[in-house]
């Protein structure tokens, strides 16, 4: 395996997180913790419920992959608003003594309905560039390939190509590395619990930062699977391709979640082989984080953390 990780000395925990605007998200069995540190340095946790009406949910496989997929989408979109407050556009320290300016009709439309609009544009770009956007590029390569399965392996390649061209390029943007390095705090503290540790900033940084269960390696074992459910159907007209893509994508959703799932706790080499190429993409997603960072995710850990420490064992 990459790193230091080794299933055979820990206990999974169901228990992810999120970098976001210099602090870290964590999610535990009842509660979600976001955990940011101010422009004065001060820490600051805000702790809310995770709704519990989904129990029955829970137990269905793949469709448990579905909801998990659209809760972490919408409680990411939360976590990041909540740290931006802290700071303004340019990621400089908001001032308090600022007197805000009546807002007009539509801007109180757009703060109340926020979270939903941020997530419907989430959700536009990633169908657009990881799904539509190759399925159109294809397009090049009909008048001289025929057979449907070498279209759509080729369309897989191309998404394969664009994703990790997105992630190299937000890798070189300046403010997105302190994010990767919360990123690397959030997997280092969760390793630590995970291996039964006391939550403190020496332990933490004995850990690796590459863990099998980042949401990385989520998107690129996504990506695999949408390639191998996309090359069962026949190569139609553009608008019905875009249609079968954008409703299989619950599905493909489903399934990952259920593979990394799984990934997470097996010890097998099929498992080592599944979590590798997403390991390796953290090595760029996530960067080694300093001691004040490593405090930051464990008071967001600290915040989730349920009294039995053997309730929320996968």
């Amino acid at each position: 395996m990459i790193n230091n990780y080794d299933t055979a000395k820990i206990k999974p925990k169901a228990v992810g997180g999120q970098a976001v605007i210099e602090g870290v998200m964590m999610k535990g069995v009842e509660d979600i913790a976001i955990a940011v540190r101010k422009p004065d340095g001060e820490i600051i946790v805000d702790k809310h419920k995770l709704k519990t009406n989904r129990k029955l949910i829970n137990k269905i496989p793949v469709v448990r992959g579905i909801f998990a997929f659209g809760d972490s989408m919408v409680l990411g979109v939360k976590s990041l608003m909540f740290s931006a407050e802290f700071f303004e556009e340019d990621g400089s320290p908001k001032k308090e003594d600022e007197v805000p300016k009546e807002p007009s009709a539509f801007e109180k439309f757009l703060e109340k309905n926020v979270i939903w609009i941020s997530v419907l544009i989430s959700i536009v770009f990633t169908i657009s560039l990881f799904i539509l956007f190759p399925t159109f590029v294809v397009e090049i390569f009909k008048g001289f390939v025929k057979h449907a399965l070498v279209l759509n392996g080729i369309e897989g390649l191309i998404r394969i190509v664009v994703f990790l061209t997105y992630i190299f390029a937000v890798s070189k943007l300046k403010d997105i590395r302190r994010v990767f390095e919360y990123h690397g705090a959030e997997h280092k503290t969760i390793f630590c619990y995970e291996h039964g540790e006391e939550l403190t900033v020496e332990n933490v940084k004995k850990h690796g930062r590459l863990h099998p269960r980042c949401g990385t390696s989520f998107l690129f074992i996504a990506i695999i699977v949408s390639i191998l459910l996309f090359s069962f159907f026949s190569w139609p007209n553009r608008l019905i391709r875009f249609v079968i893509r954008i409703a299989l994508m619950p599905l493909v959703a489903g399934i990952s979640y259920e593979l990394i799932k799984w990934a997470g706790k097996s010890q097998s080499r099929l498992a080592c082989m599944l979590s590798w190429p997403g390991m390796l993409l953290q090595k760029i997603t996530t960067k080694e984080p300093d001691d004040k960072q490593i405090e930051v995710a464990i008071e967001a850990l600290k915040g989730v953390l349920v009294a039995d420490p053997e309730a929320d064992n996968w």
